[in-house]
């Protein structure tokens, strides 16, 4: 079993890969011409978003994000976890949480998107030595 994608439900699908591509770098892999899916490049999975609207009509009813109570979070690794926080904050994300290592080693910020999904910025987790 792969893990493929992940789909966040986005009210404008366009607009939410536009924000992926300038806060996080990502590689916009195509936008439907309806503009009601689109995908992004993020190594071996995919970050999808479909529209609420599409979503609508077929059956579901997706609930809007809150990131002051999230369900799960999206978390993008970095060597330099201050530079990717500023690059995230100048394209428009919503600092909830400013850089700092944590005591396991690991230097953590996060963000919100303009959707209220929340963003972890990290480095990678250090693990620990064999032994």
């Amino acid at each position: 079993m792969l893990f493929r994608y992940t789909i966040l439900y986005v009210e404008n699908v366009a607009a939410s890969i536009d924000f992926y591509e300038r806060a996080f770098g990502l590689e916009r892999l195509f936008l439907h011409e309806s503009g009601d899916y689109g995908e992004m490049s993020t190594g071996g999975t995919k970050l999808a978003f479909s529209s609420v609207s599409l979503m609508t009509s077929l059956g579901k009813a997706p609930g809007k994000a809150d990131p002051s109570a999230p369900v799960f979070e999206i978390a993008f690794e970095t060597q330099d976890v201050p530079a990717a926080l500023e690059r995230a904050l100048a394209a428009g994300a919503a600092l909830r949480q400013a850089a700092r290592v944590e005591p396991w080693g690991q230097t953590t910020s996060y963000v919100s998107d303009p959707d209220g999904y929340l963003v972890e910025i990290c480095s990678p987790v250090q693990l620990p030595s064999p032994g």
